[in-house]
């Protein structure tokens, strides 16, 4: 796996249950600022069944990217998560975004 896979996925691994981050954050903490499209397209070829919690990552207006039943999938994901989501898909970053640090 390349060095950029393998750093978004590290950082995407860490997102603590019940926070999200934003494609950009995961860009950025995984030193690659600017590639948040990136990060988007990786995520968009995950395998089938993949462990890694991809639902945790939204776009930096806070709302879920995806459109059809992967939106509806990606909501009731964070739902599960104990995050709170609007019909259309919001979420509120200054509650649910994670910081990039590691949970104490």
């Amino acid at each position: 796996m390349d060095d950029f896979k393998h750093q978004i996925y590290s950082q995407i691994a860490q997102i603590p249950f019940g926070k999200v981050s934003t494609y950009g954050d995961i860009a950025r903490f995984a030193g690659f600022p600017g590639y948040a499209r990136h990060v988007g397209k990786l995520l968009g070829q995950l395998p089938e069944g993949s462990t890694l919690p991809w639902f945790r990552v939204i776009n930096s207006q806070g709302k879920i990217s995806q459109q059809g039943d992967d939106f509806l999938r990606q909501r009731q994901c964070l739902i599960a998560d104990g995050i709170e989501v609007s019909a259309t898909g919001r979420v509120a970053l200054k509650r649910y975004r994670w910081d990039g640090f590691p949970e104490a």
